[in-house]
């Protein structure tokens, strides 16, 4: 377990690259930008997602504690990488997520918890999202993102696809699916004259920078977890606490 501190400490040197001042360009849908309806409707969604997320936690940890270092790992991955803003052509900005490495050693549920608590602490640290809109960030991000991952990852390994590859293409699908839910939020919530027509601008429109960021974080996930892997062993970060 001492060696994962060698992760965590390379992850905090790069979060640390990101509190450099710059331009708050937000890809999680800004504060007030969604109708009001919209905003309550998303928070209604996604509330019962984190009710049963902080149960699915505490219980991870009264059940295992020696993973909690692992968890917070998880967690600072995620807000790290979600916390790269890469200006979009549209404006605003794409940036990886994160979610796929704890859903993967965790399961999706104990991920949601830990990506609204992210969401938060951008909404508030950073001006990125907002908290009228945590909902709808939150639902995106924190539990279709989560939730795709494992799926994806279970499939494939399922398939007996190497493992690495699988934590690979389960970030890169959380990632993907995460902008094609937002895409999805905004053109409902906008439809101009044709709602399909509008979603697909959205989607189009994030695919230019949000496909090579799929990519990358794909790769950089699935070294992350072959490190951890290494000095934990595979079967204890998977089989035993699912």
């Amino acid at each position: 377990m001492k060696k994962s501190f060698k992760v965590l400490f390379i992850i905090s040197l790069l979060y640390l690259v990101t509190m450099i001042p710059q331009d708050a360009f937000a890809m999680h849908i800004m504060e007030g930008f969604l109708p009001k309806g919209w905003a309550i409707g998303w928070w209604v969604v996604s509330i019962p997602f984190m009710a049963i997320s902080i149960n699915k936690l505490q219980k991870l940890l009264k059940e295992h504690p020696d993973k909690k270092l692992l968890v917070a790992l998880a967690g600072a991955f995620v807000f790290l990488l979600s916390s790269l803003k890469i200006p979009s052509v549209t404006g605003s900005c794409s940036h990886p997520t994160g979610v796929g490495l704890g859903a993967i050693l965790f399961g999706p549920w104990v991920i949601v918890i830990l990506g609204v608590i992210v969401l938060l602490f951008q909404a508030t640290l950073l001006a990125h999202g907002g908290l009228t809109t945590l909902g709808a960030n939150a639902f995106s991000m924190a539990i279709v993102g989560p939730f795709v991952a494992y799926a994806v990852f279970k499939l494939l390994k399922k398939a007996k696809v190497n493992t690495f590859v699988s934590v690979g293409i389960a970030a890169a699908a959380a990632d993907l699916i995460t902008y094609v839910v937002t895409s999805i939020q905004l053109g409902v919530a906008f439809p101009a004259d044709n709602m399909m027509v509008q979603i697909g601008k959205y989607m189009t429109i994030f695919a230019f920078t949000q496909v090579p960021i799929a990519i990358a974080e794909g790769i950089l996930t699935a070294l992350i977890f072959e490190r951890i892997a290494h000095y934990e062993g595979e079967g204890n970060l998977i089989e035993k606490v699912y």
